[in-house]
């Protein structure tokens, strides 16, 4: 199986998220433990993304936050926020 790495900017975003909202880390936990016994899970709700985020991965922890990655010689994640977040940069 591929070997997981975390962005120093996704670190830094579970941080924060850590401190402001601790439900929502147990949450991202959950949905990151899942991924790492099966990344084709279907509640991950995993797709893959075109135009500016083209080769990059989304995978969902609930209906509204989406955390990016990219599938290469291991899954490399490097963002989590809202739907809008994500998207709107």
């Amino acid at each position: 199986m591929k070997t997981i790495a975390f962005s120093e900017n996704f670190q830094k975003k579970l941080k924060a998220i850590k401190r402001k909202n601790p439900s929502l880390l147990e949450k991202i936990k959950k949905q990151l433990l899942k991924f790492s016994k099966n990344p084709r899970h279907p509640s991950l709700r995993i797709h893959k993304l075109d135009g500016k985020l083209k080769n990059t991965w989304s995978m969902s922890v609930d209906m509204n936050i989406r955390i990016l990655f990219i599938d290469d010689a291991q899954y490399y994640f490097f963002d989590i926020g809202t739907h809008d977040q994500i998207y709107k940069k």
